[in-house]
């Protein structure tokens, strides 16, 4: 289940261009407090700072509670047994100043990445008139956090795709990510992050919490060119991807290739494996977000990308509104930990074979 619940979404997250975009399906009136989380137009760098990053993670001691003697004791255990705290001198946590709250748990040489400076600081100097800030957000109880850079204007394709390139700006304090700058794009006609799965590497720019990181700040830089450039190159996929071809046969040997079902399947493995491939089919042949491009290569991506945004279900036995939850948290992760850039590039590897691209 997601570890976000619908007010934590409309407090902890921040929407912009939603005159283009529309509202995020967490919307909740009654859930938005004093102010809303949902801009019309870019979200402001004071905003998001003043909203979400308003505090810093700072360094805490860790100590091991061991057994002690009567004269070495520091406290009690529960079953009134002499203990001691132990300082670790070569381990840290990580803690909001504002909380008492363990984020993770490092050793020594881990270097903590301000949100403010990595992923505001450091971009807001260099932004051109051209990018603004559309979206933001704080995950995992405040140990994860993006910031999205984009255009402000929709681009489409001579094919009808509609789409938003954005740098997507992200770090923890968990462990979890590096601090990282990628590419990415939004497609307006279903709000999915998509990779520019077929363009050149070097897509993402990736700075680990060690004591010499302080050094690639001018890394940082170069990340942002990646959003100009993301329009050219995802542009020239999707026009490849559009001119091929797919039939219905190709597409279903596509799906016995990425949904494969063997012979000696268990029934309950045979039964997932088959409604998946029924739900990708009917997403090729009637959904809005994917029938338009049905017979080319882009269809079957789609398919599958939406499929993973969209259908992919939350733990059985969950709440429908749970659900929603568990996927928002899920595609958010996906898309910061280049997560569906892979599903992506699996999918058109895979067309690579078929038909050729």
């Amino acid at each position: 289940m997601s570890r976000e619940t619908i007010k934590w979404l409309n407090t902890m997250t921040l929407i912009g261009n939603t005159d283009e975009r529309g509202a995020a399906w967490h919307y909740r009136a009654m859930s938005q407090g004093e102010e809303s989380n949902h801009y019309r137009g870019p979200i402001p760098v004071a905003d998001v700072e003043r909203r979400l990053f308003a505090w810093e993670a700072v360094e805490r001691r860790v100590a091991v509670e061991f057994p002690a003697t009567p004269e070495t004791m520091t406290h009690l255990g529960d079953h009134g047994e002499p203990l001691r705290w132990a300082v670790q001198p070569d381990r840290k946590a990580v803690a909001p100043d504002d909380a008492e709250l363990v984020m993770g748990m490092f050793k020594d040489g881990y270097k903590i990445h301000q949100y403010r400076q990595w992923l505001l600081s450091n971009v807001a100097a260099i932004l051109g008139e051209a990018l603004a800030v559309s979206s933001a957000g704080l995950l995992r109880n405040r140990a994860v956090a993006w910031v999205e850079i984009s255009v402000p204007e929709t681009i489409t394709t001579p094919a009808g795709v509609a789409f938003r390139p954005n740098l997507l700006a992200c770090t923890s304090f968990d462990g979890s990510l590096s601090t990282t700058y990628q590419r990415a794009v939004q497609l307006v006609v279903c709000d999915n992050t998509m990779a520019a799965a077929l363009g050149e590497r070097g897509q993402a720019v990736k700075v680990k919490h060690s004591r010499n990181s302080l050094t690639r700040i001018g890394d940082v830089r170069e990340a942002l060119a990646m959003v100009h450039e993301t329009t050219e190159s995802f542009t020239a996929d999707v026009q490849r991807l559009t001119a091929t071809k797919v039939s219905g046969l190709e597409f279903r040997q596509a799906l016995e290739v990425m949904v494969p079902i063997a012979r000696d399947a268990s029934k309950r493995a045979r039964s997932i494996g088959v409604s998946k491939r029924q739900v990708l089919t009917q997403l090729w042949n009637f959904d809005p977000r994917v029938a338009p491009w049905k017979g080319t290569a882009f269809g079957v991506v789609q398919a599958f990308n939406t499929w993973h945004h969209h259908e992919q279900n939350g733990l059985s036995g969950d709440t429908h509104d749970a659900k929603r939850q568990a996927r928002a948290d899920r595609n958010a992760m996906r898309a910061i930990t280049g997560e569906t850039e892979k599903n992506d590039a699996a999918v058109v590897r895979v067309l690579a074979d078929l038909v050729g691209i």
